[in-house]
């Protein structure tokens, strides 16, 4: 199957195609074409998953194919194929994923006269996602990087007769063009010094290498990428924003595909950041930083998938920081959980959202009477969020912060612990209101049909077995599959599992207290609190502190370089040409047309130049 492993993104990519030139007015046949393509993929995918385990495949002992791509003088750049656990892996991640989610999403955009563009467009952005996975190299990998961003600008503002959404594309396209000039530039500071851009050549040229300081550098630049992609602190703002897009493109976004990229990303050349230690240290801070600032945020949202968004900028923050810390294992692994449940979660906030026709959590509650599959596959996943035994979530959390508290950082171990808690308060804070409090509904909620329930109760049972996997107790577990620092067998420490599980524990019941069974008053809390609860209520003003910035200094120094643009470029410019202008009004005069004028003017010309050159022989003579 491996040799077939180039026809995992091109079948998407087909179906784009078939959707966009012959099917898109046929809307059962759309989906079907894009579901089978899918289909197909994760069926190769699935064969190259089980030959990576029987052909013993390990992370430094690949299997790659390559062809030229393009060759000039001085550069030769190859496209290929890189197969090892890393890749198998999130082939799997990501197919799975976006096939349950196409499924879905017959049902949820049933009635959409856009039906036929979105699956086209879903086509594309999982094909650009598999692309950039099994790049062999950066400049390959670069160009499925963009093209995942224009599927996201694409998806983000699907409904652009909306302005929210066309916005909230434009600022997503945007803040990525700013982290992947970044990420451009890294790449091409190791082209420029190594003179290639294959994963396998440049990870030999980094050992023994001494010019650390490059290194740095570069492995910093090539960390602004993920930075954007993974919505990592401050390139953060355009990911809540993505919400305008429809929830199945939220739920593949946030699981799969875009945010998982940069995570990828960082796995793929952790070999470039270990072999820069202070690219690592701020990989590790900038993650933990970033998993503390988006969990606060959330704790306060009222929107459904807003809440959703921020938890999955905090659960980024936790991979972020893993690999930081220096463990690819880790951070892949929560990688793969996490997919599973964010997916469950958005697929049945969309599932909410359908019934009730509403993304507030006050204009919903009690769907626990109505839509049983999708409040339970729903708690399923905050469960697995929360990291509640034995859910999945529980085994990957674990592992984060057992790979922090072992590497030394005490800190960001502490801040972990937090962000643990947090997240199962605003979790349940969100359940407790939304599914099991007083009815506020203004439509009469309905369950979904088996067309969005089914994926829903799939994914509900990859969010409870697929943590086993990973466990420490398992001996030939995700471990062993995906390593490059780690230890194949890793020892248990019940204590931190207990610590946890205490504090997520705590978060569901202090989320009980307030919003289930409301022994402490929500209202009296926000009142007393009221400036800090604005504060994160407005994002900490983010937002607000870059249009600021936009409007005060980015539009001064414009309105500057305008104004020198204006009066002195086009001043230099406009005085020249007027110049030549006004001395070719002047000399214009001499070309009369008449021919009794050129003559008189030849005679005058050729009788001082005969006396010009008679001079000399007339002062010879005196």
């Amino acid at each position: 199957m491996i040799e077939l492993a180039w026809l995992i993104p091109v079948l998407p990519a087909l179906g784009f195609v078939i959707i966009a030139l012959a099917t898109k007015r046929f809307k059962l046949l759309s989906a079907l074409v894009a579901i089978a393509a899918m289909a197909t993929s994760l069926v190769i995918s699935l064969g190259i998953f089980f030959e990576v385990l029987q052909m013993g495949i390990t992370m430094e002992n690949p299997v790659e194919y390559s062809v030229r791509w393009m060759s000039v003088p001085g550069i030769e750049i190859n496209a290929g194929i890189l197969i090892d656990p890393l890749t198998a892996v999130m082939l799997l991640v990501v197919c799975i994923v976006a096939l349950l989610v196409e499924i879905y999403s017959m049902g949820y955009m049933e009635g959409d006269p856009g039906f036929s563009r979105f699956y086209s467009y879903l086509s594309l952005f999982a094909s650009s996602m598999l692309g950039l996975v099994v790049a062999n190299n950066y400049f390959q990998m670069f160009f499925f990087w963009e093209l995942v961003g224009l599927c996201s600008y694409l998806l983000i503002g699907f409904y652009f007769g909306r302005k929210s959404a066309a916005d909230a594309n434009k600022k997503a396209f945007i803040t990525n063009r700013v982290a992947d000039f970044g990420f451009m530039l890294g790449i091409f500071f190791l082209f420029y010094q190594f003179g290639t851009f294959n994963f396998g050549e440049l990870a030999e040229a980094f050992h023994g290498y001494e010019n650390i300081a490059f290194l740095t550098m570069a492995a910093i630049l090539v960390f602004i990428g993920p930075i954007g992609k993974s919505a990592q602190f401050p390139l953060h703002v355009w990911l809540p924003d993505a919400m305008e897009g429809p929830t199945p493109v939220s739920a593949l976004i946030h699981a799969a595909t875009m945010v998982a990229a940069g995570v990828y990303l960082l796995a793929r050349q952790f070999v470039l950041f270990h072999a820069a230690p202070v690219s690592l240290l701020t990989i590790a801070y900038v993650g933990g930083f970033t998993s503390i600032f988006a969990a606060t945020i959330a704790v306060v949202q009222d929107d459904i998938k807003r809440i959703l968004a921020f938890s999955t900028l905090s659960q980024l923050g936790y991979m972020v920081m893993a690999v930081g810390v220096g463990s690819i294992t880790a951070g892949m692994f929560h990688l793969t959980t996490h997919a599973f449940f964010k997916a469950l979660l958005f697929l049945g906030a969309g599932s909410a959202i359908h019934a009730v026709h509403s993304n507030s959590i006050w204009k919903m509650g009690a769907l626990v009477k109505k839509m049983k599959v999708t409040t339970w596959t729903f708690v399923i996943g905050a469960l697995a969020l929360a990291g509640i035994p034995p859910f999945a979530g529980f085994w990957s959390k674990d592992e984060i912060l057992l790979a922090t508290k072992e590497a030394g950082f005490t800190g960001l171990y502490i801040i972990g612990s937090i962000v643990a808690f947090l997240t199962a308060f605003y979790m349940f804070r969100l359940i407790f209101v939304a599914f099991f409090g007083e009815d506020r509904t203004e439509h009469e909620p309905h369950e979904s049909p088996l067309c969005m329930t089914v994926p829903l109760i799939i994914l509900a049972v990859f969010s409870i077995f697929i943590g086993f996997w990973g466990a420490p107790f398992v001996e030939h577990g995700f471990a062993s599959l995906v390593y490059f620092e780690h230890p194949h067998h890793v020892t248990p420490d019940y204590m931190l599992m207990f610590t946890s599980t205490l504090l997520a524990i705590a978060g569901i019941v202090l989320a009980w207290l307030v919003y289930g069974k409301k022994v402490i008053s929500a209202e009296k809390i926000k009142n007393r609190f009221q400036p800090i609860h604005n504060i994160l209520y407005n994002k900490y003003y983010i937002d607000e502190i870059y249009q600021w910035i936009f409007d005060n200094i980015v539009l001064t120094i414009a309105s500057m370089f305008k104004w020198h643009d204006r009066n002195v470029v086009d001043g230099t410019a406009h005085g020249i040409s007027d110049s030549i202008r006004a001395a070719g009004a002047r000399l214009r005069f001499i070309h009369t047309g008449s021919l009794q004028n050129y003559a008189l003017v030849i005679f005058i010309a050729i009788v001082l130049i005969v006396l010009w050159m008679g001079m000399p022989v007339l002062g010879g003579i005196q």
